[in-house]
């Protein structure tokens, strides 16, 4: 008797051991999603300062998106130059770019970061076109001045742009204006006006019968050659000053060489009072 009465509680016993491994397999599910859960919960206020962080560190000087856009247009000179529709590759300042929480500041110390962030920019742009110049010995040919109203990349005509009396770009024009295009992705927001000028010595041809003619079509021969080099359009503009603007005597040959010229423009899109508002506003975490 006490044999069987111990058999049968050995049989009871074994048939309720999935109870315990099923309760296991419970407490293991319970705490798998209560993980889970607590993963799932973001914190609100911290995942919208990592996502200024993000926004802010880049926002900095880099080439916008989107598709280039190529117009050869009419002119005779817009053939020579080798079309292409990629977009500039970007050249990254060496200056760092300026991480701030702009939702943190009030409107005059965002103006005065915005333009020392421009600042900034084309100060590199000008370090990069002056290196450009030396490494190619080109020092006395492109020159450039930053000034109240922006950056002036200034090139003499002679020698590289055009032959006299004439608009139709040199072959050996296209490396500098390439790179010149390359750098305006720097500023990729900012204008660029493109100048011609010329000497006083009048123009006789019937293609270009003055002064007014050649220093427009020069312009705009420059104008159509960053067109192929993938600059947005929307930024560019040409002028021409003809001889009204001379750096130099016009009564000799090397002034009158030196009056020949044509500007690339970088215009701040700041205003000029700007610049004093750096220096006197404290913008947090900027020195």
């Amino acid at each position: 008797m006490a044999g069987r009465r111990r058999g049968h509680a050995a049989e009871h016993e074994s048939e309720e051991r999935w109870l315990l491994t099923y309760a296991d397999m419970i407490t293991l599910l319970m705490a798998l999603f209560m993980v889970l859960f607590s993963i799932s919960s973001v914190n609100i206020s911290k995942y919208q300062t990592l996502q200024e962080a993000l926004k802010a560190a880049f926002s900095g000087s880099v080439l916008p998106g989107g598709s280039s856009v190529q117009q050869t247009g009419n002119s005779p000179q817009s053939s020579q130059a080798p079309a292409t529709t990629s977009e500039p590759e970007a050249i990254v300042p060496s200056t760092p770019s300026i991480g701030i929480n702009s939702g943190k500041l009030n409107a005059t110390q965002k103006a005065a970061l915005a333009a020392q962030t421009e600042q900034s920019d084309l100060k590199e742009v000008q370090r990069l076109v002056e290196q450009y110049a030396r490494a190619h010995g080109l020092e006395n040919i492109v020159h450039t001045q930053l000034n109240a109203n922006g950056l002036q990349i200034e090139i003499l005509s002679d020698k590289i742009l055009f032959d006299s009396g004439e608009a139709n770009l040199q072959s050996a024009s296209y490396p500098l204006l390439t790179d010149i295009a390359h750098l305006l992705g720097v500023v990729p927001r900012n204008p660029i006006v493109i100048e011609g000028y010329t000497d006083n010595q009048p123009q006789r041809s019937a293609a270009i019968p003055s002064n007014w003619y050649l220093s427009t079509d020069r312009a705009n021969a420059v104008l159509q050659f960053m067109l192929t080099r993938g600059v947005n359009p929307q930024r560019l503009s040409a002028e021409g000053f003809a001889s009204l603007d001379p750096v130099a005597s016009n009564a000799t040959a090397a002034g009158r060489a030196l009056n020949r010229r044509v500007v690339i423009g970088i215009t701040r899109t700041n205003a000029s009072q700007s610049l004093s508002v750096v220096e006197q506003v404290a913008v947090p975490g900027v020195k």
